[in-house]
């Protein structure tokens, strides 16, 4: 999949393993977890390939959220983002847009 990033702050994290706005700052191991599952979906020929992916915890939200999906970097954090699809077949890509690094518990 193609990888687009929403906020510059996600593009940050995944470059240079920080952001520059104190208020996103993560502990080291959520940002080394968040770097290996861009680069996953960064190599995943689409979305049916991460539900192969058991540890993921891929899933598509519904209600208000049903346009975004997202997958688990920990019990805690989430990686959400939307997908779309570009092209005509056989040539066809999936665009990977990441929207938000959340705390799963934090209101």
């Amino acid at each position: 999949m193609e990888i687009e990033f929403e906020h510059d702050y996600l593009q940050e994290l995944y470059t240079e393993g920080k952001a520059k706005n104190k208020k996103y700052r993560f502990q080291p191991q959520i940002i080394k977890k968040y770097i290996k599952t861009v680069n996953l979906l960064r190599s995943a020929p689409n979305t049916e390939f991460l539900y192969k992916i058991h540890s993921l915890h891929y899933e598509k939200k519904s209600g208000d959220l049903k346009e975004i999906e997202a997958v688990w970097l920990n019990d805690q954090y989430r990686l959400e983002f939307k997908t779309r699809i570009e092209g005509e077949e056989p040539h066809t890509i999936t665009i990977c847009s990441l929207l938000d690094l959340s705390n799963h518990y934090k209101k």
